[in-house]
Parts: C-alpha cells; sequence; structure tokens
C-alpha cells in the first residue's frame, strides 16, 4: 500500500480511507477496469455502420483503454475468482462478429469465439509492445487493425 500511495502522490492513510487493504483495492480496480472497457466498446457503437468500419472502431476503443485491458489479461489470476457476470460483456462484439459473417465480411469457418479470441490476443500484445516502447502508441491500432482484417476478412 504505500507503494500504491507513493505513485498515486497521497499520503498512506488517504489509501487507506478509501481501500482498507491490497484486496479491496485492486477488487475495485478490477471492477473499475471491467467497466472501463465495457463503455469503450459500447461507445464505439459495434451495433451501427458496416461490420468493417464497426470493428476498426472497436478496436480504437480498445487499444484507447489498453491500460485496463493489460490489467485485467495479463495475469489469469486477475480475473480467475471473477463470477462471469462480473467479466467484460462480450456480447456486442460476439454479434458484431456473427453480423459480420452474416454479411459475408468476416471468414464464416471461424467460430466467433475463436474470432473474439484472436483479436483480444492481437490487441493485448499491441498493448504490451506500446507499454514496452516496442511500438509507438499511434501505431497499436493501425497495426491491430491491419493483421486482423487479413486474418478473419473474406476474399473479394
Amino acid at each position: 500500500m504505500p507503494d500504491i500511495a507513493r505513485a498515486a502522490g497521497v499520503g498512506r492513510t488517504t489509501v487507506h480511507r478509501y481501500f482498507p487493504d491490497r484486496e479491496c483495492l485492486i477488487n475495485e480496480t478490477i471492477v473499475d477496469s471491467v467497466r472501463v472497457v465495457g463503455e469503450a466498446v459500447a461507445a464505439a457503437a459495434p451495433e451501427e455502420g458496416c461490420p468493417v468500419d464497426a470493428m476498426r472502431r472497436v478496436i480504437n476503443a480498445m487499444i484507447s483503454v489498453g491500460n485496463r485491458i493489460l490489467f485485467l489479461f495479463n495475469d489469469p489470476a486477475v480475473t480467475r475468482d471473477m463470477p462471469p457476470e462480473a467479466l467484460p460483456d462480450s456480447k456486442r462484439l460476439i454479434s458484431l462478429i456473427e453480423r459480420g459473417q452474416a454479411e459475408g465480411v468476416f471468414d464464416p469457418e471461424s467460430s466467433a469465439l475463436w474470432i473474439e479470441h484472436a483479436l483480444f490476443g492481437l490487441v493485448n500484445w499491441a498493448c504490451q509492445d506500446s507499454k514496452e516502447g516496442l511500438m509507438p502508441r499511434h501505431a497499436a491500432a493501425p497495426a491491430v487493425i491491419r493483421t486482423f482484417e487479413r486474418g478473419i476478412r473474406t476474399r473479394d
């Protein structure tokens, strides 16, 4: 807790006033991160417009909250004990993928779940590489979009 207080630029008593212990702080951070990721995806309006454009908006939104995605998904222990209803809701993303498959722009031979997993893998690595300075932050979303589309878009 002292390290957290120092990083936040506040005193330990301030941190303890809001979070009685480390576990409480981590749990609140998890809940807040799930909320932030969900709001980012919702704000990207994945149900609007053509699936390709909607997916590009979703990818940009996910990259914009990359620090939260890394926090939630880099360490399996972070979400291990969370009930499924407390995890980020993937219904909007799965619906977008299924819509893209139905409209013939996303690969119909891969399951929507597989495409979602591939997307999260790309987003996670782009965020990680950006965090480590291996990729400029502004290049992360275009790299994910390019790689994702070349992997799941149907060929004309």
